[in-house]
């Protein structure tokens, strides 16, 4: 055996067996919410080998990489034919990232990449770089992919500055994809996690948007925005009314953003959401949730204390340590729920729950009251019903 057929001999199995472990729940966590499963649904060694290696002995006698990959996170999902799918953003060595469709018979393992990654038309000249695309399977018949388009700040000499933007693409079948101009907001000069309604509301297109001044500081940015827009193939947003708020000394005190798009339940949309606060050891990223009317997705109802998710254990290590960040949500016919999330801007998870669970927690857990002292009043509530219950019925 030479040594090409010896490296790729031992590449493919290692290959074959990440695609066709068998996952199971992590008992090891439990907060009745949600349920962690143990092995990470997409990771870079699940990629296809002939993404990365020139396959020819003869160009490449020892197969040897020649277009690494570095990560693959936060992913977009959806669920089509009764089969489960992840658009997912896949980073290569070079650091640019892009687009690639995953697919799964069950949502929680078997995950594997089509032949080719997403090639979007090249629309924008001076864009550099894609990530993070939403699904959004709109009530007008189209499935819309809405993701950050990174270009470089031709006004600021800092050679790391960035101008971020919402580009738009929509498809009917994740195989063809029609590039839309990028989301235009009037009052903001950068966009980033904007997510699309999967509503008409009052007869136009409903967008959750992230306004910032600058590429990585929200600066004025109150939080996660709403805004209308009358035409998608040219989506201008003339205001954004700002629902879920950044909050000194909470989970979004640095920034928030929409996470995935809104699941709708019999007593609001229920949103999925990212906090970021900074610590020591530098931002923390943690997921939470809140819910908005049915009648109204801009008014808020419903806002539970604390996260949903944060990283823990080998979730807490990767490219950009102490990181959760979802894109992407899938809920069943049956009322099942899939929550996929990166951890640490490597690696891509699944935790399953119900719809009934999820609402239970959005609409029964109480509200961060804001202040230490009143935290430990609305702890000690907790505790002494459940002292008196416990007694009574010992």
């Amino acid at each position: 055996m030479t040594e090409f057929e010896e490296n790729l001999s031992r590449e493919q199995a290692k290959l074959d067996y990440l695609l066709t472990r068998k996952n199971h729940i992590d008992d090891r966590f439990y907060n009745g919410v949600l349920d962690r499963w143990v092995n990470p649904v997409v990771t870079r060694e699940m990629v296809p080998l002939f993404w990365k290696y020139d396959m020819n002995p003869e160009t490449n006698p020892h197969f040897m990489e020649r277009l690494g990959i570095n990560a693959t996170l936060n992913s977009g999902a959806i669920s089509l034919n009764g089969k489960y799918y992840l658009v997912v953003r896949v980073e290569g060595a070079d650091r640019k990232s892009f687009f690639a469709v995953a697919e799964s018979d069950n949502g929680v393992d078997g995950f594997h990449f089509w032949d080719y990654p997403i090639l979007l038309e090249d629309t924008c000249p001076e864009e550099t770089n894609v990530y993070d695309m939403r699904l959004t399977k709109h009530e007008d018949g189209w499935i819309y992919g809405v993701f950050c388009s990174e270009s470089k700040d031709r006004e600021n000499p800092d050679l790391s500055a960035a101008v971020a933007a919402a580009g738009i693409v929509r498809t009917k079948d994740l195989k063809t994809w029609e590039r839309l101009p990028n989301l235009v907001t009037l009052h903001s000069p950068q966009q980033r996690n904007v997510v699309l309604h999967p509503e008409f509301v009052n007869g136009k297109y409903a967008f959750y948007t992230r306004p910032m001044d600058s590429f990585i500081d929200t600066g004025s940015g109150g939080g996660i925005g709403f805004g209308l827009c009358d035409d998608i193939t040219h989506a201008v947003i003339d205001e954004e009314k700002i629902l879920s708020r950044r909050k000194y000394h909470q989970i979004t005190e640095s920034k928030n953003g929409e996470c995935t798009v809104p699941i709708k339940s019999s007593k609001g949309w229920i949103h999925i959401a990212h906090g970021v606060r900074n610590t020591a050891a530098g931002l923390r990223y943690v997921i939470y949730a809140y819910a908005t009317a049915l009648d109204d997705p801009s008014r808020v109802i419903a806002e539970p204390s604390g996260l949903l998710l944060g990283p823990r254990g080998a979730e807490r290590v990767g490219d950009v340590s102490n990181v959760l960040f979802s894109n992407g949500a899938i809920v069943d016919d049956d009322g099942k729920v899939f929550l996929y999330y990166a951890s640490s801007d490597t690696r891509m998870h699944v935790a399953t729950t119900t719809l009934e669970k999820l609402e239970d927690y959005v609409f029964h857990t109480p509200a961060d009251p804001g202040r230490s002292v009143l935290c430990v009043r609305q702890r000690t509530e907790l505790i002494r019903k459940n002292l008196e219950y416990m007694k009574k019925n010992s």
